[in-house]
């Protein structure tokens, strides 16, 4: 069972329900137990075709006639392997890593080490190693089967806003010069979880950190208490000014428009991140004054990080800090559990419309009874 939508028309959903693909000799069948939607899948979705997000889970053939271009997009959860003709992945393994969204996947397992091992399938060569891994949780240091659901919902958003920071906070890099390290941050799409995770990261080392949030959502990003700031949309007029960095997440152009504009001389780099504001980006890349905005794109700094540290290195200081994050999201984050499809489907919507409380952290399954996990 697959949930798919048009790539050009991200309202259109449909869900396909398939028999079991059969296991080819180095295959392996993963049971999708379980995975988180957020913005941050919208913005998977939005920059699909710049970034190939849409080639990592092909999706089924269109129907008779049809000539839509139907995707699956990536999502982040646990899975356990229910069938293996790979001597890389045992049955009754538990993995965690990037997965469609679906009840089932079939991988071919490689480049596999005690840590974990890669999908070498075809149509995932030359995609980022970071987003074709799959961890095993028993060697996991990150890890912990109570909080199961938190890995989902704010790991891999926390992972971001951590190589966000860790480039924002870098004085010895190829950055060192902007001035980086003693800008304030300015982050829009303040209430999404990447923003929050790299807004606590940024207070923790004592950045000024200035959030820019819908009236609605207001309340909310005030009372996390890690941005020194906030304003709404309308009120970027009000930001101080000041050495700054803009981390834009919202991806509208309109108010990425206002904030250069605002910033001016003071603006020290701006970074694109991400799209929660899909459907509103008018204007064009040339018009903005002020520096160039930069995609940042984390599987980049995944690398240099990794050679610098090594990746147990990486490891160490990552989960060092995602303990103190976890602990303190239990505070404010409330997990909400969704089952079945049209569940999942509806919360999609929602998402894509704007309507998440952003409190929620969407955890979901799909459920198939009867299934022969043979």
């Amino acid at each position: 069972m697959d949930i798919e939508l048009v790539r050009n028309d991200l309202h259109r959903v449909r869900v396909v329900d398939a028999d079991p693909i059969e296991l080819d000799d180095g295959q392996a069948r993963l049971r999708v137990d379980g995975f988180a939607l957020t913005a941050n899948n919208i913005s998977y979705a939005v920059f699909g075709e710049m970034l190939r997000y849409w080639e990592v889970f092909p999706s089924a053939p269109p129907d008779p006639g049809e000539v839509l271009p139907w995707g699956r997009i990536p999502v982040w959860g646990f899975a356990e392997v229910v069938a293996s003709r790979s001597p890389d992945l045992a049955v009754g393994e538990r993995l965690y890593g990037y997965l469609p969204m679906s009840d089932e996947l079939v991988i071919t397992p490689g480049r596999a080490d005690e840590r974990g091992c890669s999908d070498v399938a075809p149509h995932r060569a030359g995609l980022a190693p970071a987003y074709n891994r799959y961890q095993r949780t028993a060697a996991d240091p990150a890890y912990r089967a109570d909080r199961e659901d938190l890995h989902m919902l704010l790991y891999p958003l926390f992972f971001t806003g951590y190589l966000l920071d860790d480039l924002l906070a870098d004085d010895t890099g190829a950055d060192a010069d902007a001035g980086l390290a003693d800008a304030r941050v300015v982050l829009t799409s303040a209430s999404a979880k990447t923003a929050i995770a790299t807004a606590f990261l940024a207070h923790r080392r004592g950045a000024r950190v200035a959030g820019l949030t819908s009236a609605g959502n207001r309340t909310f990003v005030e009372g996390l208490g890690v941005y020194d700031e906030v304003h709404t949309y309308d009120e970027v007029d009000r930001l101080p000014p000041g050495l700054a960095v803009v981390v834009d997440i919202a991806g509208d152009r309109d108010v990425l428009h206002a904030l250069h504009t605002r910033l001016g001389g003071d603006l020290a780099a701006s970074l694109t991140v991400g799209g929660t504001h899909w459907d509103h980006r008018p204007g064009t890349a040339g018009d903005l004054p002020g520096p160039a905005p930069v995609f940042f794109f984390a599987p980049d700094r995944i690398t240099k990080r990794s050679a610098d540290w090594g990746r147990d290195g990486l490891d160490r200081r990552l989960g060092a800090a995602w303990d103190g994050f976890a602990d303190w999201a239990r505070g404010w984050l409330e997990v909400h559990p969704l089952a079945g499809p049209d569940a999942v489907v509806d919360a999609y919507r929602q998402l894509l419309d704007g309507r998440t409380d952003p409190r929620l952290g969407l955890v979901c399954t799909l459920e198939r009874e009867g299934r022969d996990d043979g």
